[in-house]
């Protein structure tokens, strides 16, 4: 048994345990649950609930950040952007990539198509498509 000063006290009578953590206002919390003898734990469990809701909520962020396109943009901004784009998978975010057509440009969805392509093999080698949909031109990559 550990008490609530992450003391080893060793091998304690289970009654004894619970009116030890009676008398601290905490409880009694099995640690680690083996064959021989399970190790049990003083401390508040409500706190270590939150604890363990609150590593999992800051573990489980995985960001996406969005870039937009525009059909007709120059080689610079195209440039900046998948730099940008390969920090952001290198650092361990995904990236959503969308491509906006605008009036008159929806004649030239072909090229809008062609340019999805040409971003998933510009950033093909630091991260994987998770999904490609050529009809709303939109393409999400997750880091390797």
């Amino acid at each position: 048994m550990i008490d609530h000063e992450n003391n080893n006290r060793g091998l304690i009578d289970t009654y004894e345990a619970l009116r030890l953590a009676e008398s601290l206002e905490l409880d009694l919390v099995i640690v680690s649950q083996s064959e021989d003898i399970p190790v049990a734990k003083i401390l508040n469990y409500g706190k270590l609930q939150y604890q363990k809701k609150k590593r999992q909520g800051q573990s489980a962020k995985s960001t996406v950040k969005e870039v937009r396109f525009r059909p007709n943009v120059g080689t610079g901004d195209y440039n900046l952007r998948i730099n940008q784009a390969l920090m952001w998978l290198n650092k361990g975010d995904s990236v959503k990539f969308a491509i906006r057509l605008r009036g008159r440009e929806n004649q030239y969805r072909q090229q809008a198509g062609e340019m999805l392509d040409r971003i998933v093999a510009d950033i093909g080698q630091v991260g994987k498509v998770q999904s490609l949909d050529k009809r709303s031109l939109i393409v999400q990559i997750a880091p390797v």
